[in-house]
């Protein structure tokens, strides 16, 4: 598993995924092979949800530097040119 996650958060998707198996598929998986699962799945799938998100950050973060930006047109003074 990632170092990232807490023992408490390693618990519960260990948990999550022995339940989806048991009801989904009538498997049992011992803890030992659903970590190695959650270990592979966060290692091959982990970097496309990382870039998703860093994505949707650079999305959200345009937006609001362009509503911004408006925002600081509209302070400007008017200049009066003869």
């Amino acid at each position: 598993m990632p170092a990232k996650l807490t023992r408490e958060q390693t618990e519960y998707l260990v948990h999550q995924v022995q339940r989806y198996f048991h009801e989904e598929r009538s498997e049992q998986l011992g803890n030992l092979e659903t970590e190695d699962l959650l270990a592979f799945f966060s290692k091959e799938l982990g970097p496309f949800f990382y870039n998703q998100g860093v994505q949707d950050s650079r999305k959200l973060l345009t937006e609001r530097m362009s509503s911004l930006e408006d925002e600081l047109y509209v302070l400007e003074k008017p200049i009066k040119t003869k």
